[in-house]
């Protein structure tokens, strides 16, 4: 009887997702953007999932893995990630090669997984050679295919903002054809989060049936300033959501602590 209890309990626990996003690794370690080694600044938060006791089920990266496209920033990523032990998926930003990275990652790039009683969604919203996105026919009929006629819930994940993340700003970077996504998305009541990466910040929204969720960056944060971008001062993080069996889930954001991030821009500097 206590076994079958326990195993009643073990089925019904949570799955936990783990979100990075925005890496921006390049061909050289030792390179910097924005007076930050990213490297530096993805182990220091990788550590910190580690310290949290968080073992993930699925870690989803959701673009700009790498700043240049290289082959060695994605071999970096799969050293890192790989040495964790945890699953993971991945899907390009603007700043991705998503060629390269498909050829270097594998089955991580593969855009639909499922966990528990979740599926995972994920669409590849980049354009050659703009940092806009843009989700093709052939993307939203992935969707439409992996969210409809299934019974599981459902979570979908790009890289572009579909909505504007501050008043007053003319956001010219991000999802361009957001109102098709919502149209297809309101016709797939089973979808319960939209998730993205891209604007370097957190956010928490809710447009009907769905909860809009952005991330940090693993590396420096953005925030809107007279109408412009800027670079926020807070320390990066990832976010993880707890995902029920029920279709409920629970969702937050962890940062490193502020002297880990001044040892990791200390190091930076250094270097």
């Amino acid at each position: 009887m206590k076994a079958s209890h326990s195993s009643s309990v073990r089925a019904e626990a949570p799955k936990l997702l783990v979100q990075l996003t925005d890496l921006h690794l390049m061909a050289e370690p030792e390179s910097e953007m924005c007076h930050v080694n990213t490297d530096a600044s993805l182990r220091a938060v990788i550590d910190l999932v580690r310290a949290n006791g968080h073992r993930p089920d699925l870690v989803l990266a959701t673009g700009d893995l790498s700043q240049d496209g290289s082959p060695c920033a994605y071999e970096r990523l799969q050293h890192v990630l790989t040495e964790t032990n945890w699953p993971v998926r991945c899907l390009p930003g603007n700043h991705d090669d998503p060629l390269v990275m498909r050829e270097v990652l594998g089955p991580w790039t593969d855009p639909v997984v499922d966990i528990g009683a979740w599926r995972v969604v994920m669409l590849d919203s980049t354009i050659p050679g703009s940092n806009a996105g843009y989700l093709s026919d052939e993307q939203l009929d992935l969707l439409e295919t992996a969210a409809g006629d299934q019974d599981r819930h459902v979570l979908v994940a790009l890289h572009h903002n579909p909505i504007q993340v501050a008043s007053g700003f003319t956001d010219t970077m991000m999802l361009e054809n957001a109102s098709t996504l919502f149209q297809r998305l309101a016709a797939l009541p089973r979808t319960r989060v939209l998730l993205w990466g891209h604007v370097h910040q957190a956010l928490d929204r809710r447009r009907h049936h769905l909860r809009l969720l952005a991330t940090p960056s693993t590396c420096f944060q953005f925030t809107v300033r007279d109408g412009k971008h800027a670079i926020d001062p807070s320390p990066p993080g990832y976010r993880w959501l707890k995902l029920y069996q029920d279709g409920s889930f629970a969702t937050g954001v962890r940062r490193i602590g502020v002297p880990a991030w001044q040892a990791v821009q200390t190091k930076s500097q250094a270097a």
